[in-house]
């Protein structure tokens, strides 16, 4: 047992989402959204590196030490897998431990809308799916993953960094590729998977130019591209992947993405009331009239669309948000704090303060 273990089972015995090492304080965990310090000493450079250093690849360690930042997965069997981010800060060292469930769990297990499920019926296409840091996108990304894997005969490529669910082949062959152990980047992941016959590919985030081109080329190919942004609506999707590119270069991206975008899931994690966390999705399904709104670069359209497309399935955010505050599942400042219009909510954020 390596020395952070304890921490580590700790954290899984407080059903925390994340452990936070720190040099010049004492280490802290993520429940239901809240930081909590550990009852512990005041973390030395020293103790980092001794509990630390054993549990990291030797090449990552010496990345971490040369350039201050790496990433990789931890694994305690029979317990958890942790996805982990080493970096320098101000103070010295920092380390965060993500917990990453074992168990796939299904569309039906998450509570997800049974519009979800049409999205592992796709053939083809740009599949994003959106969110801040921590909202889930990773589990969401994993149940339709796996419900494809039960249902259809496909060749699925992942390439996250880390691999965090591990999925077994069922019907489905697959092959998961983590950069830093097995690919240099993305970029070269996703060409060298358009050389492996792939039906569908999982890109675990499309953060620079290079690999939303090649995501972007992929799904125009005919293969069903999956991938992740850290964006909160399916409107500011759009505009997060034209806006990367050159001025030059985005009437035809807007052309590209117009054809291949199949549907947009955007969540965010709210606190519950009376404890834990609670997902509001917005779900975005492609259409001709979409792809126009897109081609002609009127994405601010979008959440209109969304609304008069109730009846395919589609949900805006600010109503999946307004339907958990009906249900009294969340306050209504947790409904102003997310979203997306705000004015929506302050009729009743006022009168929960006055009713205080």
């Amino acid at each position: 047992m390596q020395r952070i273990d304890r921490f580590l089972k700790l954290m899984n015995d407080r059903g925390a989402s994340d452990f936070h090492l720190t040099v010049g304080r004492p280490p802290m965990i993520r429940t239901s959204g809240t930081m909590e310090t550990v009852r512990y000493r005041v973390v030395t450079e020293l103790d980092f590196t001794d509990m630390v250093q054993p549990i990291t690849p030797p090449k990552l360690w010496d990345e971490f030490v040369t350039n201050g930042d790496v990433d990789y997965s931890y694994e305690i069997p029979e317990m958890a897998r942790y996805r982990v981010n080493l970096f320098r800060q101000q103070r010295g060292a920092g380390a965060v431990f993500r917990v990453i469930p074992t168990k796939i769990m299904t569309i039906e297990q998450l509570g997800l809308p049974e519009p979800i499920r049409r999205i592992a019926a796709l053939q083809s296409g740009l599949v994003l799916v959106t969110g801040p840091t921590g909202s889930g996108k990773s589990t969401t990304l994993a149940a339709i993953i796996d419900l494809i894997n039960e249902t259809r005969s496909l060749h699925v490529i992942t390439i996250e960094d880390p691999v965090e669910f591990v999925h077994p082949n069922k019907k489905c062959l697959v092959h998961q590729r983590e950069i830093g152990s097995q690919a240099r980047s993305f970029a070269e992941a996703l060409k060298a998977a358009g050389r492996e016959d792939p039906d569908i590919i999982l890109v675990g985030e499309m953060r620079d130019l290079e690999t939303i081109a090649m995501a972007l080329s992929a799904a125009e190919r005919g293969t069903l591209v999956f991938g992740t942004l850290h964006t909160n609506n399916a409107a500011k999707t759009m505009d997060r992947i034209i806006n990367v590119f050159p001025s030059g270069e985005q009437e035809s991206i807007r052309n590209v993405l117009g054809e291949t975008i199949r549907a947009v899931v955007a969540q965010q994690l709210l606190p519950k009331l009376g404890g834990g966390r609670v997902a509001a999705l917005e779900i975005l399904f492609g259409s001709p009239a979409i792809g126009n709104m897109i081609r002609e670069g009127k994405t601010s359209q979008i959440t209109s669309a969304i609304q008069t497309g109730i009846k395919e399935g589609m949900i805006d955010m600010d109503s999946s948000i307004r339907r958990l505050y009906d249900e009294k599942k969340i306050s209504a400042r947790a409904a102003y704090d997310k979203a997306i219009d705000k004015s929506q909510f302050k009729d009743s954020l006022a009168a929960e303060g006055m009713s205080e």
